[in-house]
């Protein structure tokens, strides 16, 4: 029996990159169900449909929402425990912006800009923790947040998306010591350099 047997898995910026093969490979480990969130429906659709040709019987619930919006977490952590019978049982938390391209340095960042990246990358994930851990809780599960070198150094350039990594790091962190009596683990994962969208907008120069 695959670990993840019986497994309700909520990702988000599911619809392309990494997230997209975070889904891919839990569908294929066995996971019961599966909520994918993003804010494109229609490439949402066919990372359900790509779901649906290796895993046919996968319980999938495609949410189209925007992770720094508030509003929209509570919609998508609701509509994912409706869809799982009020079971949770891993959080990832992918979803991310790199902000303005070419990225300029903090001295001409928009404040703006700053405020929209700050609000996917760090607010978000802190909103969709507290909003779903009540549901984890009762039967343990995992956290996983999704982070980048760009948050344990400080890259010039990298202005608010490297910020909100710190940020992520210091507060995955956090969440692990205060859940550390409980069933919830919590896990940071930077997964490298990646030839995704993002990454391409952050260095168009780069050779892929």
């Amino acid at each position: 029996m695959s670990k993840l047997s019986g497994k309700n898995i909520l990702i988000t910026g599911a619809s392309q990159g990494l997230g997209r093969e975070i889904a891919l490979r839990f569908a294929r480990e066995g996971a019961a169900g599966l909520s994918l969130v993003a804010r494109h429906a229609d490439q949402l659709n066919k990372v359900r449909d790509e779901i649906r040709k290796i895993a046919p019987k996968i319980d999938i619930v495609v949410i189209e929402a925007d992770v720094s919006k508030s509003r929209d977490i509570e919609r998508m952590v609701a509509t994912t425990l409706a869809q799982f019978k009020g079971h949770l049982d891993v959080l990832v938390n992918n979803a991310s912006t790199i902000g303005p391209s070419p990225m300029p340095n903090l001295l001409d960042y928009p404040a703006e800009d700053f405020r929209e990246v700050i609000d996917t990358n760090l607010i978000g994930p802190f909103l969709l923790i507290k909003n779903a851990l009540p549901a984890m809780i009762e039967r343990g599960g995992a956290i996983i947040n999704v982070t980048s070198d760009a948050g344990q150094v400080g890259y010039p350039g990298w202005g608010a998306y490297g910020i909100s990594k710190f940020g992520l790091e210091g507060m995955s962190q956090t969440w692990a010591s205060e859940l550390e009596e409980t069933g919830v683990r919590v896990n940071w994962v930077d997964p490298g350099n990646m030839n995704t969208a993002m990454h391409r907008a952050a260095e168009p120069e780069e050779d892929p």
